[in-house]
């Protein structure tokens, strides 16, 4: 059975390799970029160009580099076939698109976009640039299907440092909801069939993105804040949460929103009518999610939908928001989302769209064995995941052994560049470096 599934991997691998190859210009990047998708799934340590290039059996990590930042390919091409290819694996009618964001720690200033601004990731406020993700979420699977970087307004008012991390000219600020505004205008050109959008309150905060969403009849449940100033369709305007303490105690139904690891994600949901167009088929709704454990903790969230869609509906909607941070963990964790060291603008969407085709092609490849009756799913044991599928493919595809010769040579490379940028680092900073042999970082 595990030979079939391994045949079956590889396969969507070379299928997607494919799929992507008219995105290069050259043979060689595009024979890189495998092995770059093969890297980040390697189960390496670090999965960086240095890394990466080694695992693949190359000399040193500058084609690996030359690949993110200066090959002949279309970037934005290959986003819009791993978009695509997610749709033709996962797609389905009903399936919910999420988005959100996720921070990218960094140290120095260099980096294109860099600044100390709250990551959520870390859940504070660090050193870090700032990535927004559209994520397709289907009974069939989920993945990440579009990428943008966001820029602040510190480097945007400064053009020089701008292009010092290769941004272009012409790449002004955009607010992060604007930013989901332009993915989403992507996605529906291409027809992505999906039935509801969800976001978190930095989102479902944006008046001009509902309004978007509602002018494009996209439903959508997103979460708001408990102070939001809300109209009832009696006209009256009050707090989100004033409204909520009004709700009767039999407005609140118990309803389960997806199978957690740790059980049924179980909370208790009510909703209200408030003021929207009605007149046309369509309903807002004020929804709120209280906690069984604690019922003080409460959640918020604006509704737009079918003017008879059930409850279920929306708290379903709501609850398929973990789906993009599940996606981001594994990711993270499966394919090295972020794992990069690259500084330039085009080198962070070059790394960030391989690192989305990676799980993108895990998740496809789990699809098509639980489709063909290939999941090993036996009575007394779980169906293959995603991190299992990675583990069997570095345990009989992906580990090279390579000639000690090879090990040795890239050992000599790594402590001359490190070397290097010791030597430049004390220099920078005005003092001798003193030569150490010691097995310390000193």
């Amino acid at each position: 059975m595990w030979c079939v599934v391994l045949d079956r991997v590889v396969a969507e691998l070379d299928s997607l390799i494919s799929r992507v190859g008219s995105r290069f210009a050259r043979s060689e990047p595009r024979a890189r970029a495998r092995d770059y998708v093969s890297g980040l799934v390697a189960g390496l340590e670090r999965k960086n160009g240095w890394t990466v290039a080694e695992h693949a059996g190359e000399l040193g990590p500058q084609g690996m580099q030359r690949l993110l930042r200066k090959a002949d390919w279309d970037i934005d091409g290959v986003r819009d076939d791993v978009r695509d290819y997610v749709v033709e694996h996962l797609g389905d009618r009903e399936a919910v698109i999420a988005a959100d964001e996720t921070g990218f720690l960094k140290k120095g200033v260099k980096s294109a976009g860099v600044q100390r601004q709250y990551s959520g990731t870390a859940g504070r406020t660090e050193n870090c640039q700032i990535g927004v993700f559209l994520a397709y979420a289907s009974k069939h699977g989920h993945a990440l299907i579009d990428r943008e970087f966001y820029l602040p307004e510190s480097w945007t008012t400064d053009r020089e440092r701008c292009r010092d991390g290769g941004i272009p000219d012409e790449v002004g600020f955009a607010t992060k909801p604007r930013q989901v505004i332009a993915m989403l205008e992507r996605m529906l050109a291409a027809q992505v069939p999906f039935a509801w959008f969800t976001a978190d309150e930095a989102y479902g905060q944006a008046g001009y993105l509902r309004d978007w969403l509602e002018e494009r009849d996209v439903f959508y449940v997103m979460a708001t804040r408990c102070d939001h100033q809300i109209t009832t369709r009696a006209d009256r305007t009050t707090r989100a949460d004033a409204l909520v303490a009004e709700f009767v105690a039999s407005a609140w139904q118990r309803l389960s929103v997806g199978a957690g690891a740790h059980g049924p994600r179980e909370f208790d949901w009510a909703r209200r009518q408030i003021e929207g167009t009605w007149a046309r088929g369509r309903g807002h709704w004020l929804l709120a999610r209280r906690s069984i454990g604690n019922p003080n903790e409460i959640a918020y969230y604006l509704a737009y939908g079918p003017h008879n869609a059930r409850l279920v509906d929306l708290a379903f909607t709501a609850g398929s928001r973990w789906h993009i941070e599940e996606a981001f963990q594994q990711a993270k964790g499966e394919a090295g989302l972020d794992h990069y060291q690259v500084r330039s603008w085009r080198a962070w969407y070059a790394h960030i769209t391989l690192s989305m085709l990676a799980p993108a092609w895990l998740a496809a490849s789990k699809a098509a064995a639980t489709k063909g009756g290939f999941a090993d799913s036996d009575a007394g044991m779980i169906a293959l995941t995603l991190p299992e599928i990675r583990r069997l493919l570095v345990a009989f595809v992906l580990t090279h052994h390579h000639d000690p010769s090879h090990t040795w040579a890239w050992s000599r490379w790594r402590r001359r560049s490190q070397y290097q940028a010791r030597l430049s680092h004390y220099r920078r900073r005005g003092h001798p470096l003193t030569e150490c042999r010691c097995s310390t970082n000193c």
